[in-house]
């Protein structure tokens, strides 16, 4: 059973449509480099993000979040699925194809310090996606760069600084005004609060939901902490092992989490007082390795309500009604 995870009488509409996207990694060894296994990363991935709207993407770490926002920007290319964008499907383009695409979809990177350039200004570093997109007047360039800066709460007169000379939080402020400079409508942020401090998490997060309220943004928001993918997503996907296991609206998905897994990474939220936890349990057992993964449900080797079935066969998606959708069979039944 395929994911519907778009909705069609959405009044946005849907800006991203991904159908069954595969990525497999080969593992290669001895002196000849011959493949012994495959790593795969996302395994059958299918999932829509509307126009405006925020679609997060929370796993442990490993379980191919990254790899899956990757695949979408076309920076790494898909073994198999579809990535369809405004209605085109890009699975296939070539990187002269994609061209007029790069300046509608963008970046934002954990690592703030990383993604920039340490020996180009700040202002540099933003003038070098206008340049990209036709604006040649040098004055003109600068305007916007100061603009850009001036939007995400940097003043326009600190353009000629270089990144060392800014603190965490504010060079992820710089790589947002770097991402809009191009004027995206959709942006993948791949965890970028995760190195900030909780303050400044706070911060950046208020900013991204400001910027996509005055333009219309749309976001994949990576991240494994579910506290701050409640507080800026519309829907939510839960993802082991490079499959979605759950998908629902954000309200729903928290306030009724059906598979065993979503409701492990919910009981693992510190909260103030532990005994209102309900009957929400932390998962135990280790992850499997991804060389050699079990067949059937990827959970099955932690998961307390696994029985026979779940070892023998994949299981698909159940839809369990408000745009909820689990692959699990037993939660459903019950």
């Amino acid at each position: 059973m395929t994911i519907q995870t778009g909705r069609t009488d959405s009044p946005n509409g849907v800006l991203l449509r991904v159908r069954g996207l595969k990525k497999y990694f080969p593992v290669r060894r001895g002196f000849l480099q011959r493949v012994v296994g495959w790593i795969k990363a996302v395994d059958g991935v299918d999932f829509d993000i509307e126009r405006g709207k925020t679609l997060g993407l929370v796993g442990e770490s490993g379980c191919g979040k990254s790899t899956v926002g990757k695949l979408i920007l076309k920076l790494l290319e898909p073994d198999e699925g579809k990535i369809i964008y405004q209605g085109k499907d890009i699975s296939s383009f070539s990187r002269n194809e994609m061209k007029p695409f790069r300046k509608k979809m963008q970046i934002v990177f954990q690592d703030p310090f990383g993604s920039l350039n340490p020996r180009m200004t700040i202002g540099a570093s933003i003038e070098e996606g206008l340049r990209a997109t036709g604006m040649r007047g040098r004055d003109e360039r600068k305007k916007r760069s100061g603009k850009l800066l001036e939007m995400v709460g940097i003043a326009a007169g600190m353009a000629d600084r270089y990144p060392h000379e800014f603190s965490g939080g504010q060079r992820q402020r710089i790589g947002i005004a770097r991402a809009l400079s191009v004027e995206p409508s959709l942006i993948v942020c791949d965890e970028p609060v995760s190195a900030l401090d909780v303050s400044i998490q706070a911060q950046i997060i208020n900013l991204l939901k400001e910027l996509q309220a005055q333009l219309g943004l749309s976001y994949l928001f990576i991240a494994h902490d579910l506290n701050v993918v409640s507080y800026i997503s519309d829907w939510v996907a839960v993802m082991y092992l490079g499959q979605i296991m759950e998908y629902a609206p954000v309200d729903e998905l928290f306030e009724h989490p059906l598979h065993p897994y979503t409701r492990a990474l919910l009981a693992a939220i510190p909260v103030p007082e532990p005994h209102l936890r309900g009957d929400l349990k932390a998962v135990s057992g280790d992850v499997p390795s991804h060389l050699n993964l079990p067949p059937g449900c990827k959970f099955q080797g932690r998961c307390p309500i696994v029985e026979e079935q779940c070892r023998r066969q994949e299981i698909g998606f159940y839809n369990a009604g408000n745009g909820h959708m689990v692959r699990c069979w037993k939660v459903v039944e019950e």
